[in-house]
């Protein structure tokens, strides 16, 4: 994998690049539709390539090792051909979904005791697992096993985590070596950031992961129910120190302004499942602000979901008729909305890619940040 930075913002630290992998280019800043068991929620891959415009998805070994399983996937070729995705591709190594199983899973040095949430099977994964799975999913950047604290955290704990993720880090780049990619082309591990909102352990770990020469980084354990102020705080920290030429990547970030903000900050790539999920229940991202569809104020509303028209779906589809498929519980509202949500995002980090090269990023952000965010 290769990075290029192509331009920097003058009042700040936004950037704009190119990830370059073995399936393709990402100019960044990028997001990251989330496709967490191959395939994004009510989302075709030809919208995604050809009316969404995504360049990269997320896919989540946790789901993958589950269902299908690794056999079929290895018959098939891997994550790319299962999908018929041929497009670059990475995978969270299933840490987050350690995490959120609190109630079903024991930690310790080795690894993780899970049981899975389909059929109450036990598994186990350690950081040699983890590369395992991910060289037989097959895709382009793979992350490193780790464990997200939760929210609110003792620094204790936080502390003893942080240290064990780094021995789980050194497990990955150690058994990366062992284990070949399965496909034919090469696959970049990221390691990843954690150390809760505590300044020293972020720093710590920062540096740590910035000493192993990745060819990028991931910034993790954040968006877990911190206030903003402290997501922005430790992101700002850690991106001061990590290598200005490597790609940074804040995993599981976020609303529109919260990317806006971060872009600001120095970060590079983003995923989330909120504009998918909130599609789903009638809520709307637009370049005007957040809507509710379901709201009775758009019964007669016939006008563009986005006034600006940022997705395509904005000159076929109004207010009024989505609301009414949303209400009316048809599937094609829940798709609808997701190409929507899914398209401005990509438009959003699209247009504030333009901005930076064009050095006006810190103005347009400004203005953008407080419509994205008001309700409307």
């Amino acid at each position: 994998m290769n990075f290029k930075l192509e331009g920097t913002d003058s009042l700040g630290k936004a950037r704009a690049g190119v990830v370059e992998t073995a399936h393709g280019k990402v100019e960044t800043p990028i997001f990251m539709p989330v496709g967490t068991a191959g395939s994004v929620k009510a989302v075709h891959q030809r919208e995604l390539k050809d009316d969404i415009q995504a360049q990269i998805i997320l896919g989540n070994t946790y789901h993958l090792f589950l269902r299908p399983g690794l056999d079929i996937l290895e018959t098939v070729g891997g994550v790319h051909k299962f999908i018929g995705w041929d497009k670059p591709m990475l995978t969270d190594s299933g840490g987050y979904q350690v995490y959120s199983l609190s109630d079903s899973r024991k930690i310790s040095e080795e690894g993780v005791k899970f049981a899975s949430h389909i059929d109450g099977s036990r598994h186990f994964f350690t950081p040699e697992k983890a590369v395992e799975i991910q060289r037989s999913i097959g895709a382009d950047i793979i992350m490193a096993f780790d464990e997200c604290t939760p929210y609110p955290c003792d620094y204790t704990y936080a502390s003893k985590s942080l240290d064990m993720t780094h021995r789980w880090l050194d497990r990955c780049i150690n058994h990366m070596d062992v284990v070949p990619p399965k496909y034919g082309y090469d696959q970049t591990l990221f390691p990843i950031v954690q150390g809760s909102v505590y300044k020293d352990l972020r720093e710590k770990s920062a540096e740590y992961i910035a000493n192993k020469g990745a060819d990028g980084n991931a910034i993790g354990g954040l968006s877990v129910g911190e206030p903003h102020e402290d997501m922005y705080a430790m992101t700002d920290l850690v991106c001061a120190i990590l290598p200005e030429d490597k790609p940074r990547y804040l995993m599981g970030v976020g609303t529109p302004a919260n990317i806006l903000e971060c872009i600001d900050l120095g970060v590079d790539m983003f995923d989330c499942v909120m504009p998918t999920r909130n599609a789903r229940n009638g809520q709307l991202f637009t370049s005007e602000g957040i809507i509710n569809i379901k709201n009775k104020k758009w019964q007669n509303d016939h006008s563009p979901i986005d006034p600006n028209g940022t997705t395509y779906v904005d000159q076929q589809y109004s207010k009024a008729y989505l609301r009414h498929l949303i209400v009316s519980r048809e599937m094609l509202g829940a798709q609808i909305a997701s190409i929507h949500n899914l398209g401005f995002y990509l438009w959003l980090v699209k247009e504030a890619r333009t901005q930076i090269m064009a050095g006006t990023f810190k103005a347009w952000k400004t203005k953008m940040v407080i419509k994205v965010a008001q309700r409307i």
